[in-house]
């Protein structure tokens, strides 16, 4: 959980105000969305991080309507695509419309062009249209025609999947999943949230309506690129990487993983940790930081061994192993 900074007051674009302003984020959000502080906090994270999200939960358990309230909660254009089988890479990125006033071929923009883009049920789309975002995701650009087009600053795919077992999804591929800074699963409510969620709607809450239900604009593009060049200036000790790169070669070395961490992993999990370091108030990372994002910074960079699947042992039960045997350093 992240601790509110109330002690940083300042204009607009300064650090102590920027993390103020993502702080109250969390509070914004809670407005729509019950008990899923975890989720907000991954999120505020990969902005800073530059990075991308995939949020992996069963039906109807709001991970839609939380990347609709994180998109009111900013200033930031924002567009939505609904994952289908029948959906083309060109609805994704764009494409060359004939212009017969002008004779000529003219680009027109995809949704893609947006500052914060919910992918819905990305994993409901045949993987020719899933990978149609993979140079977007990791170049911010696409390219139509043979012409590079850059994308909007800040630029974040916030991706809502059901998971595999259920009928007509696609596995996202290796590469893909590379792609995602994070990975949050969004679990089913407590029985107290869910009394409240309950008695938001029987009181008239409208998750179409985010507007009636308060929402509100609290962080912009100043305050984001205030944060990242705060991020950017916390210390990480040489200790501290090498406690990333031992947690990343111990799950090369993992009996129950055929496939570990790549060096892209690790420098995911130096760069989460840094941030979320960062928001909690400091400015070096402590293991503990490492240790807080060392779970959705790792989950879907591995890759299970059949005979473990087996048995029930999951990806999150061997890096919680791995987290515990490695040494840390004081």
């Amino acid at each position: 959980m992240m601790d509110p900074t109330t002690d940083n007051a300042g204009p607009a674009g300064n650090p102590g105000a920027a993390r103020a302003s993502l702080e109250s984020l969390r509070a914004e959000i809670a407005k729509a969305v019950v008990g899923q502080d975890p989720a907000v906090t991954g999120l505020v994270v990969a902005l800073l991080c530059r990075g991308h999200v995939l949020l992996e939960g069963v039906p109807g358990v709001a991970k839609t309507l939380l990347v609709r309230a994180l998109a009111s909660a900013l200033e930031l254009d924002t567009k939505r695509i609904q994952f289908t089988p029948d959906l083309m890479p060109s609805d994704v990125t764009g494409s060359l419309v004939y212009d017969t006033r002008s004779a000529e071929f003219r680009f027109q923009p995809g949704p893609v062009f947006t500052n914060l883009l919910l992918a819905d049920e990305i994993n409901r789309t045949p993987p020719k249209t899933q990978s149609s975002l993979l140079e977007a995701m990791e170049e911010r650009q696409v390219t139509v025609d043979g012409t590079p087009r850059p994308l909007p600053d800040p630029f974040l795919v916030a991706a809502t999947q059901n998971p595999v077992e259920y009928e007509g999804t696609y596995p996202l591929p290796e590469a893909q999943l590379d792609r995602f800074l994070l990975k949050l699963t969004i679990p089913l409510p407590s029985r107290q949230d869910e009394i409240d969620v309950l008695t938001r709607h029987a009181e008239g809450f409208n998750p179409r309506d985010l507007h009636a239900a308060g929402l509100r604009p609290v962080a912009n593009a100043a305050d984001l690129e205030a944060a990242r060049a705060a991020v950017a200036k916390t210390t990480i000790s040489p200790e501290i990487t090498a406690y990333v790169v031992d947690i990343c070669r111990a799950t090369r070395e993992s009996p129950s993983l055929a496939l570990g961490v790549s060096p892209r992993g690790a420098t995911a999990l130096l760069t989460t940790s840094r941030a979320w370091a960062w928001l909690t108030g400091r400015d070096y990372v402590i293991p503990d930081d490492v240790k807080a994002l060392a779970l959705p910074t790792l989950r879907h960079r591995v890759q299970l061994r059949p005979e473990a699947e087996m048995e029930g042992v999951t990806a999150d039960s061997v890096i919680n192993a791995i987290l515990a045997h490695v040494p840390v350093p004081r």
